[in-house]
């Protein structure tokens, strides 16, 4: 491991702390994040990769390697069973408990995640995510907000009670490894 190496975990672990103190609906923290690093980005890698493989999603392959390829990984999600309690209908149903109640209906196996959500519980997490990436841009880290990072980390059970999570690996090297990349 290089100092580079070193440094982009601490940022990875600053980049938590954004998350968990970025601002979320009344004041109330629906939000998880995990750190994965070492061995664990392989086993990230490769729930990507069989998730791609079984739901013909090649992007999920592509991706994998670019988690094998990272210095760390930030996984972060939001609880499902969590509302604000504001009944404002942006998740479809008419009041917060029968989003909930719906919630035990599970969706199709084929789906990445699970839900329905609290459609502004998904801006708290879109706000954390947006307040760890500005942390990792501070520090001169590269990354890349990736939808199939989340859906590995959920498949692999690390995100639990989480219905939503993205995943942002991290890079430190001459050149930025998330751009220039094939389909």
């Amino acid at each position: 491991m290089t100092f580079e190496s070193d440094a982009v975990e601490t940022v990875a672990r600053l980049m938590a702390l954004s998350a968990r103190t970025a601002p979320k609906a009344r004041g109330v923290d629906a939000i998880r994040t995990i750190v994965v690093t070492g061995e664990d980005m392989a086993i990230l890698a490769q729930a990507m990769r069989e998730f791609g493989e079984k739901h013909n999603a090649s992007f999920f392959v592509r991706d994998a390697g670019n988690i094998e390829a990272s210095d760390a990984c930030i996984v972060i999600g939001s609880l499902l069973a969590d509302t604000v309690g504001l009944d404002c209908g942006g998740c479809g149903y008419s009041t917060c408990a029968e989003m909930l109640r719906a919630q035990g209906t599970r969706l199709p196996q084929a789906t990445a995640f699970d839900g329905p959500n609290c459609a502004i519980r998904m801006t708290d997490l879109g706000i954390a995510v947006g307040s760890a990436v500005k942390t990792a841009s501070i520090h001169n880290v590269d990354n890349r907000v990736m939808y199939t990072a989340g859906v590995g980390a959920l498949s692999l059970g690390w995100m639990e009670g989480c219905g939503v999570a993205y995943g942002i690996p991290l890079r430190a090297s001459g050149k930025n490894i998330f751009f220039d990349r094939t389909r």
